[in-house]
């Protein structure tokens, strides 16, 4: 039985399930360990090299790590900050020209660092 696949991407693993000694391969075209949905028998499937290999098991989990959970919060919580800004720069001036001062210093960071990476070349 598996007791666990994590995959070369450092956000997913995949735990629980049949048949032992598959990981999670990429490249072209069904590799050893490749999973797949099998919409007509309702199974996850595991290639092992000549066939697909029907996981088994009463408890499998494919989940993001702890990493990415983390990440994801990050971008919506800076998603909804943003969102918030823009609510009210809508109805407020201060707030819309500070909003506008922050994008144009953000832009002029952008082409120093990009003067700085050349100069670095150079």
């Amino acid at each position: 039985m598996i007791k666990s696949i994590t995959s070369n991407s450092p956000f997913l693993t995949v735990s629980g399930g049949m048949p032992a000694g598959t990981y999670i391969a990429h490249g072209s075209g069904p590799g050893v360990g490749n999973m797949r949905y099998n919409p007509n028998s309702q199974n996850i499937e595991v290639f092992d090299g000549s066939l697909w290999v029907i996981m088994q098991s009463n408890n499998s989990y494919i989940s993001l790590d702890t990493e990415a959970v983390s990440l994801l919060e990050w971008a919506r919580k800076k998603r909804n900050e943003e969102f918030e800004l823009e609510r009210l720069a809508e109805s407020s001036p201060a707030i819309k020209d500070l909003v506008t001062q922050v994008k144009e210093k953000q832009e002029q960071i952008k082409i120093v660092q990009t003067l700085i990476k050349e100069e670095v070349k150079v």
